[in-house]
């Protein structure tokens, strides 16, 4: 039987934080996640795993994805896995409504979520303070008739007429992102500007980033990979094929397994696009992740990893990092364009 925690008192005069796990594929976001719950329970604190990896929702895409593994959702309840058809489309805002109400249901049921993934986009949608205009085709199109006839610059000028601040930040030479801005000005009747992602936690939360060495992230990437092929990679893409609609065949390697099947390409040839891919995209997911300031970076190597993942929680659960995430939108460059 274990012994007393000498801190437990302390915490229970503490606000859970949302635990969220970010950082590049192959870096052991899953792992770290599981092993989190687990020493929460030894504390008899509940916690369950909350998917934010947009492919992983997709029913059948296992192997491509590097799902969860059973003995992993067997120690963890996990959500947010399979929960849409292969034909259908997951957007991210709809991602933020099906997270926000998993995370709220858990939270009113006394467990903590973990959020989980590499999907950038998606695993700040989910805490942070993001709203995702819609879209009216009407007004998109006339807008797009408009930019054809008159030119961009005519649009530009409008757009830098209506929301300066938007304009400030845009590339005058992209119809596409003119377009998009003024199309959200008449539809919302406020600024494209104020649909802009804040680094503002609208759950309080607690990031932790994984990072690693290329060297051993590559490797990693690699064995993965080849783990992938051997687990019966083909044989699922085979499968769903007929099945995959237009978001989910976006998903990485498999494209590249289909062009196999087509004879445009041998396995060797496969295996290969599949794991340089995967480590453009890791750089990516860096680049992406790196510009958060409010992520505390852990070395996946670290044999206390777990230890150290703990004490971050613990201290953020005492509030001990509000004082500076709740200034990181105030240092950090925003990037208009990505709410299409």
């Amino acid at each position: 039987m274990r012994g007393a925690d000498p801190d437990a008192a302390d915490r229970r005069t503490t606000t859970p934080r949302l635990v969220s796990i970010v950082g590049p594929t192959a870096s052991g976001k899953t792992g770290l996640g599981v092993a989190i719950a687990q020493r929460l329970a030894e504390r008899g604190e509940r916690a369950e795993i909350v998917n934010a990896d947009a492919y992983q929702m997709y029913r059948g895409m296992d192997i491509g994805t590097a799902k969860a593994s059973a003995a992993e959702r067997a120690a963890v309840p996990h959500h947010l896995l399979d929960v849409i058809g292969p034909d259908e489309t997951m957007s991210v805002a709809r991602f933020q409504r099906m997270a926000r109400e998993c995370i709220a249901d858990l939270q009113t049921r006394g467990i903590r979520p973990i959020l989980v993934g590499g999907s950038g986009l998606y695993a700040r949608a989910a805490i942070d303070d993001i709203t995702f205009p819609g879209t009216d085709p009407a007004v998109r199109a006339r807008l797009e008739e408009r930019a054809e006839r008159e030119g961009p610059g005519v649009l530009f000028a409008e757009l830098e007429r209506l929301d300066p601040e938007a304009a400030a930040r845009m590339d005058p030479h992209n119809p596409r992102r003119t377009v998009r801005a003024l199309e959200v000005i008449e539809v919302t009747g406020r600024p494209y500007s104020a649909s802009l992602p804040r680094y503002r936690y609208v759950i309080p939360s607690v990031q932790l980033g994984l990072d690693l060495p290329r060297a051993e992230l590559d490797r990693r990437i690699d064995l993965r990979t080849q783990a992938m092929f051997g687990d019966g990679f083909v044989d699922e893409v085979r499968a769903l094929r007929p099945h995959l609609g237009v978001t989910a065949a976006r998903a990485l390697g498999y494209q590249q397994v289909i062009d196999y099947l087509d004879g445009l390409a041998d396995l060797d040839e496969t295996r290969f696009l599949v794991a340089q891919r995967t480590k453009r995209l890791a750089r990516k997911q860096m680049g992406w992740f790196g510009r958060d300031p409010r992520i505390h970076w852990l070395q996946a190597l670290n044999p206390r990893l777990v230890d150290l993942a703990m004490e971050i929680v613990d201290m953020a659960d005492r509030g001990g990092y509000d004082a500076i995430d709740m200034h990181a939108d105030e240092y950090v460059q925003h990037h208009l364009g990505d709410l299409s």
